[in-house]
């Protein structure tokens, strides 16, 4: 067993108080024991000096969740869901599909160890990106809901108990077991308005063996629900929000217009060497060979198109920032908000008496999720991962040969071009292939668990060893557009060639394309592509535990020991035209690039694996008894821990805790704990070896050349923006991240109120958290800063590689005494330990529970956190670019990322809550559940003051009423129906919808439930 014996007075409702509310010589009531997580010592009655929340069943029903993302949101502790299925990116570079993070206390992903039954289980196979780095979470949504007995959360650091990643806490699932007898349970829901329609059907079934001396419990659930529709909801139906904010300051906010810049309007260029090209004497393209197309009247025009009425060829780029018209609405795809899932749950445990002092046990868990959603059509920019060329000989190439191989006529080429007749090849700079249309997006997720165990008694110590083997797969499936085939398909000199220069639809640029390519040509550039990803667990431990190993003046000294023996791999397996395999050619320029998928940097596949030996001891000593009677001394105890692990690739870590509580008098404990944790660097950021990733940054260099030209005011208004690439590569050098925490508080069970007014506890804990060594990057964006300041001072960033500057980048640099510097083609920025971070919070707890013959059982939770900092302090490389903003030596308008208190900006709320009422008298029963999510403001949007956006505070409300039959036909039936956001509340608005890492998308969501218990 894992944790020590505690006495919850209030089963089944959520408290940071529960495991700790008679403890301490409380209220003599008959209650269940449970198991709570926090210590190792089975049986030991000494474990109050830490904070846990539990979830019982009471509080999982009240929540309405049918997944572990809709369970643990409304737990306030958990933090924001950085992986979460309603974010569906273009690509499979980030999780995508039935996959929910959970993040304690908001300090990322990796720093919550979660465990089930009390052991670890294997974390999600796909990583995501936070602060630029990969990082693993566990995926709530393989937690079978409907199955569990309750959920414990630990709001401490424990890695002295536990081990790596519970710097912030550990979340023990618990599930059903020694269940005797069935039952069987359908719910149906909808969400109003919406295209969102969900059944599940779950079923429980336990047998007693021989009399008591075993038991086998199954459970098993079925989930099928239909997408969520992005043009189901006004806040998620247009990718141009203005409207959404008539009437405020940001009704006109630019910032707002969130539609895609790529369009089917393309920009393109043509060799330099040809100057500018004219037809009949009317300049098309630049004198650097730019150009591109567009409606007529957009707002000037070159020549109109041979082919294509109205299709204007003009020289220069596309300028979506002042032709905004010209973007791409993304709400003419059908695009899912949260995707369609079909999800299947099954778990099985079983334990067996063999001897009176040997009980054999087992678990088998099998978690399968199929979604499938859809992600709008492939934007493109040239960059150091692809380029396209259309060849002279192609059949749609403007600037093409006089004549095709065939030898008609060319009836796309330009009348009167000052070219030869052979024409010149075309680059494709930006585009977006809308005709192409969106693409389905299926992720296939499973997740597998056998574990086989002994436990039993020997001499007075309880021991317990077991084996465990648990893996996950990812396999994620979406169709992107090949480079090679499309270069097949573009040097075509007939009409099945792919054509990239006839835009979009002229009356309304910003919707479809009216002139799309053939089928056949489009079907022709279509590839599916694959990313399969696995990780596994591999485990065996052996601990002994007693919890009166000796007994002193205090009581009975309990102790815990043991060795635990674990290994990790995680493989990453990358289309074989993403990972080099199969790479690109460009068939005109020769050029040679590792990816063949037109839009996406080369991704390798990644190995990994590491063993991890560990051993860890545990005390809980009674300083003081009550048999003592020592005047304002009612009780002392404390917990003294420490772990040693040793990692087969990043070496040796050791950590300790001491714990402890004062109860002054029966009902008022003081209690408080310091811990160190560490959490070792996953098996991504030490084994990539090189990953692209391309982010929008601004060339500063640039804005400074602009500033002085006199073509800007102000570096506000500078537009120097491109996609730049930062090649990001793992590190075996690095080493663990540690922390060190902190917590204190006071939980109180006032002993003069009288019996018939109920039984009150409230709890309040301050916790301080501080990191350091965490892993993480410099930034591409702080590197180009370096950079604008490098060259400032007469030198540069070599982490900066650079194109050769082009004419018209020398021409801009001009008399401003800055060298002229070209295109930025891709940063260098490995992963490194830095980034200190801190963070701290209040939790305050208060449970009421009232029984009454009259009018019933009456039970209140609340359950709110506080969190008054998470301040990323900056690593001396940026601390060196804020000394030289602030002495003026780079521009007061440059952004310097990496060292902020994120506490109350940009989707990270100071303030969360949670609030349950629950009633039953004889068969019926209701619930009354709310959340509430504190303001922050967001930066994307400033009032006219300077103040920045305040996204408002939002309570939601969950309501239920049911009905059991005790007799009869019926009896065992219980109906149920209620509604989740009850008022039908809309998420907040911000710059981008909604903020799916704090809110679900869902509409008032109705639902019936049926259960027949026999």
């Amino acid at each position: 067993m894992m944790a020590s014996t505690a006495f919850c007075a209030m089963a089944g409702l959520a408290s940071p108080a529960l495991s700790q509310q008679a403890a301490a010589g409380g209220k003599d009531t008959t209650v269940d024991e449970i198991v709570v997580v926090g210590s190792q010592i089975q049986g030991a009655k000494v474990n109050a000096a830490l904070p846990v929340t539990v979830v019982g069943e009471q509080q999982i029903q009240a929540s309405a969740a049918v997944s572990g993302d809709e369970l643990f949101r409304t737990i306030p502790e958990a933090g924001n869901v950085n992986f979460n299925s309603s974010f569906l990116p273009g690509s499979s570079n980030s999780a995508r599909g039935d996959v929910n993070s959970v993040s304690l206390r908001n300090i990322g992903s990796g720093n919550t160890l979660v465990l089930l039954n009390g052991r670890r289980t294997v974390v999600h196979p796909t990583t995501q990106a936070e602060s630029l780095v990969p990082v693993f979470s566990y995926n709530t949504n393989a937690i079978p809901v409907a199955g569990l007995k309750r959920i414990e959360v630990l709001r401490d650091g424990a890695s002295a108990i536990y081990g790596s990643d519970a710097v912030a806490g550990v979340i023990n699932t618990v599930l059903q077991d020694h269940y005797n007898g069935g039952s069987l349970e359908a719910q149906y829901g909808f969400a109003e308005g919406t295209s969102l329609r969900e059944g599940q059907l779950t079923g429980l079934f336990g047998r007693d063996l021989q009399g008591g001396r075993g038991n086998i419990t199954l459970f098993a659930s079925t989930l099928r629900r239909s997408a969520l529709l992005a043009s189901d909801q006004d806040f998620t139906a247009f990718s141009d929000e203005r409207p959404l904010f008539a009437g405020t300051p940001f009704a006109t906010a630019t910032s707002l217009d969130m539609r895609v810049t790529t369009t089917p309007f393309g920009t393109f260029a043509t060799p330099t060497a040809n100057g500018t090209i004219r037809s009949n004497g009317v300049a098309v393209t630049g004198s650097t060979g730019i150009f591109h197309t567009a409606p007529q009247g957009f707002p000037t025009c070159g020549v109109i198109s041979p082919t294509v009425p109205g299709l204007c060829l003009d020289a220069g780029s596309v300028n979506t920032t002042t032709d905004r018209e010209m973007r791409v609405e993304q709400a003419q795809f059908k695009l899912t908000v949260v995707p369609e899932v079909v999800r299947y749950n099954f778990f099985l445990t079983g334990n067996y008496e063999v001897t009176p002092d040997i009980t054999a046990y087992t678990e088998v868990g099998w978690y399968n999720a199929v979604t499938h959603g859809s992600v709008p059509s492939q934007g493109f920019t040239a960059n150091t991962s692809t380029t396209l060329t259309v060849p002279a000989t192609a059949y749609y190439n403007p600037f093409g040969a006089a004549l095709l191989p065939n030898g008609q006529p060319n009836p796309n080429r330009l009348p009167g071009l000052n070219i030869p007749a052979a024409g010149v090849p075309v680059t494709i700079s930006t585009y977006n292939f809308v005709d192409v249309g969106s693409s389905d997006v299926k992720v296939t997720n499973n997740q597998y668990r056998f574990l086989g165990g002994l436990r039993g008694k020997l001499w007075g110590w309880n021991w317990d060893s077991a084996a465990l083997y648990n893996w996950a797969t990812v396999n994620d499936r979406s169709y992107a557009i090949s480079a090679t085939k499309l270069a097949a398909q573009l040097a075509l000199s007939t009409p099945d060639a792919y054509n990239p220069f006839n835009g979009g639809c002229l009356a309304n640029p910003s919707y479809g394309d009216c002139t799309p390519s053939s089928p056949a040509a489009i079907a022709a550039i279509t590839v599916p592509i694959y990313r399969k990803d696995r990780t596994s667990l591999a485990l065996w431990d052996f601990k002994v535990s007693r919890p009166d190993v000796i007994s002193i003046w205090g009581g009975d000294v309990g102790i815990a020991a043991g060795v635990e023996v674990r290994h990790e791999t995680y493989t990453d397996n990358r289309d074989d035209r993403i990972d080099g395999t199969i790479g690109y050619t460009n068939p005109v320029t020769g050029q040679i690039f590792p990816t063949d998928v037109v839009g996406t940097s080369n991704s390798p596949d990644v190995h990994g694996k590491r063993t991890v030996s560990s051993a860890y001891a545990e005390l809980q000593v009674p300083i003081v008894s009550p048999e003592m009677h020592i005047p304002l001394v009612y009780r002392v105890d404390m917990q003294l821990a420490g772990r040693a692990e040793h990692y087969s690739d990043v070496g040796d870590v050791a950590k300790p805790k001491i714990a402890a509580s004062w109860d002054v008098i029966r009902g008022v404990r003081f209690r408080g704990s310091y811990s160190e944790g560490f959490r070792a660097p996953n098996l991504e950021q030490i084994n990539v070896t090189q990953v692209s990733r391309s982010n929008t940054r601004t060339d500063y260099v640039a804005c400074e050349a602009d500033l002085r030209a006199k073509r800007i005011t102000s570096f506000n208004t500078c537009t120097r923006t491109q996609a730049v690439q930062a090649r990001r590569a793992g590190n075996p050098d690095l080493v663990p991240e540690t922390s060190k925490s902190l917590s204190y508080g006071i939980v109180l069970e006032p002993e003069f109120i009288p019996a018939q007014f109920g039984h009150l506890t409230v709890t309040a804990d301050v916790w301080k958290i501080k990191q350091r060594n965490i892993i993480g990057v410099f930034g591409e964006g702080n590197a180009v800063i370096v950079d604008y300041y490098d060259r400032l001072m007469g030198t540069t960033n070599p982490a900066v590689h650079r194109a050769d500057p082009t004419p018209d980048q020398i021409a801009a640099f001009q008399g401003t005494g800055l060298t002229p510097a070209g295109t930025i083609l891709f940063v260098d920025d490995k992963y490194v330990n830095q980034l200190p971070q801190q963070a701290q919070g209040v939790d305050v707890g208060a449970i009421w529970r009232l029984s009454t013959d009259r009018f019933g059982d009456f039970g209140v939770n609340v359950n709110v956190t506080h969190q008054t900092k998470l301040y990323q302090s900056p690593t001396p490389g940026i601390q060196a670019l804020l000394d030289a903003r602030s002495a003026g030596q780079i521009n007061a308008g440059t952004v310097i990322t990496g060292s902020a208190d994120l506490i109350g900006q940009n989707g990270v709320p100071g303030w969360r809550g949670s609030g349950t009422i629950t009633w039953r008298k004889g068969p019926f029963a209701a619930d009354w559940f709310t959340t509430y999510t504190g303001k922050f403001y967001s930066t994307a949007l400033t009032n006219p003051d300077g103040s920045f956006y305040h996204v408002p505070h939002t309570y939601m409300h969950n309501a239920s009423v049911s009905y059991s039959f005790e007799d009869g036909r019926l009896e065992g039936l219980t109906l149920r129906v209620g509604a989740r956001n009850l008022f039908d509340k809309k998420p907040p608005l911000v710059s981008g919808g909604y903020t799916g890492a704090i809110y679900n998308p869902y509409a008032r969501y109705w639902y019936v439930d049926v259960k027949k218990t026999f």
